[in-house]
């Protein structure tokens, strides 16, 4: 047995090397991401190997608890620090009497379809998804294509930081080969597109890059890559398909090569940003309501699942409406709204991050960067006399701002966010920026609708030390900056917690 992790080990010391070092706060509401720490940066780790072999005991300890045979699918995204991280998370898996699976260098999605390949109930992502360099975490679950929420990630906390893991018999380790050919092939195996289309493959030198170019190719596109090279220091910028860097050098390679438009994926493959052929970015959340609007006629009645990021146009869109489509808003999260995408027995599920959740028999739940790549080609495929732009401008007029972050601390960031959900809710029937506030969900944060659709939202970040910002104006864009800059930006300040932003409008 390990000792019982603790919060308070310096790094470069004896401790460090004998004792499991685990920040608590890196538990976070459906996955887990801890600061590892790189080479000459001021801030101290927050999790050593020792501590991932005591999250891999506990992790095994939960899987036990739930009954489900303990049969694990372990992958890692391509960081410096991230095979080693796995090694350590298998060797606690097994020694709680796990069957692990390892297969090697993988995409977030590539992991989840190996549970299904290899008839494995559970898996272990080890993945810092889009955070910056120095950064890992865990992405895990046992009924697939589900993954961890708050009361399993509650649990695992409770076990790791306790030192309460069961160590049983019967743990293992194999390596599974070629998973990465089988993964791909079922990815673009019903995907042929007959429409000429250059697609720029934007991988921000991330994992993405030794599996996204082969996928396209495959569905039958011309592909030019852009930063596909792997290279762990992310030199350019991370590779996130909601940053302006990454989002400006898609466009500018786009209007280079003449491409008809611009697929980014973000560090571990589940998720895709786009460009459209007139270097525009489309948000995910106007993306997915494109993607509704297509699919719908082909499957009427459908149900459709979007994060409380999203465009407000999906309550108005009238080809859902004639369609007979219903629109289901909930927390945002990948693991949130994967579920409830499950539950609602829904087609699919947006989120505005770029997170795409596809049912069968289009994908099988889970998000993946690939399969929503695929379906936007097919979805161009049966509108072969419109472009990306012409099918975007037939949802009307809505102005949604980027996905804006201020500091806050992981230990603060709740109370802050508890406190504005109560000082919005006792706004409803006052006004804001000279319209009535109609409707305040709370269901994740505050989204603060006004009485002509317009909305705000504020929420904890569920993975940074961060909170999330979302503004909509179905006026204009500058009424669009004003309800930022005029309200939530100000409303926010009076909090002292509160810091910079990493991107405004």
């Amino acid at each position: 047995m390990l000792p019982t992790p603790r919060a308070d080990i310096a790094p470069n010391t004896a401790e460090f090397e004998t004792q499991p070092l685990v920040k608590p706060t890196g538990f976070r509401e459906y996955d887990a991401r801890w600061w590892f720490g790189v080479p000459g940066h001021d801030k101290p780790s927050e999790l050593n190997l020792l501590g991932v072999q005591a999250l891999g005991q506990g992790m095994g300890t939960v899987f036990h608890e739930k009954w489900v045979a303990p049969k694990v699918v372990v992958g890692h995204d391509f960081r410096h620090y991230s095979q080693s991280i796995k090694y350590a998370l298998m060797t606690g898996l097994s020694q709680a009497g796990c069957q692990v699976l390892d297969i090697g260098l993988a995409l977030s999605p590539m992991t989840y379809f190996a549970q299904f390949a290899l008839d494995a109930a559970c898996c272990a992502m080890v993945t810092a998804s889009h955070n910056e360099n120095g950064w890992c975490g865990v992405k895990m679950g046992y009924d697939k294509p589900l993954t961890f929420g708050p009361d399993e990630m509650s649990r695992l906390k409770e076990i790791v930081l306790n030192g309460t893991p069961v160590m049983r018999s019967g743990g293992s380790i194999s390596r599974v080969e070629n998973m990465k050919d089988v993964y791909l092939k079922a990815v673009t195996k019903d995907v042929q597109i007959k429409r000429p289309l250059k697609v720029i493959a934007a991988c921000g030198n991330g994992t993405a890059g030794a599996f996204a170019p082969e996928a396209l190719r495959a569905m039958g596109v011309e592909v030019v890559e852009l930063d596909c090279d792997l290279d762990w220091t992310f030199p350019k910028y991370n590779a996130n398909p909601e940053d302006e860097k990454m989002l400006h050098a898609m466009a500018d390679a786009l209007k280079e090569h003449n491409a008809d438009l611009a697929l980014g994926f973000d560090g571990d493959g589940d998720r895709c940003g786009v460009v459209d052929n007139n270097g525009n970015e489309i948000f995910a959340d106007k993306i997915g309501l494109m993607l509704a609007r297509d699919l719908s006629r082909e499957n009427p009645g459908a149900k459709f699942v979007v994060d409380v990021k999203s465009t407000g146009l999906y309550k108005t869109d009238p080809v859902l409406k004639e369609n007979g489509s219903e629109v289901d808003y909930y927390k945002t999260g990948h693991s949130y709204i994967k579920r409830r995408t499950t539950d609602l027995e829904a087609l699919a599920g947006f989120e505005k991050s770029g997170h795409f959740f596809f049912r069968p028999p289009i994908g099988l739940g889970y998000d993946d960067g690939l399969v929503a790549a695929a379906a936007v080609l097919q979805m161009l495929d049966r509108n072969p006399g419109k472009t990306l732009s012409e099918l975007h401008d037939e949802l009307g007029e809505a102005y949604t701002s980027m996905t804006m972050s201020p500091h806050c601390g992981d230990e603060v960031k709740y109370g802050v966010i508890d406190e504005m959900v109560e000082e919005y809710k006792g706004l409803l029937g006052s006004e804001i920026l000279g319209r009535k506030v109609v409707d305040v969900n709370t269901v994740n944060g505050a989204r603060v609708t006004l009485e002509d659709g317009s909305w705000v939202l504020v929420r904890a970040s569920s993975n940074k030390p961060e909170l999330v910002v979302v503004v909509e104006s179905m006026v204009s864009k500058d009424d669009m900056k004003a309800l930022f800059h005029e309200e939530v930006k100000p409303r926010l300040g009076k909090h002292s917690e509160v810091g910079a932003y990493n991107q405004e409008v």
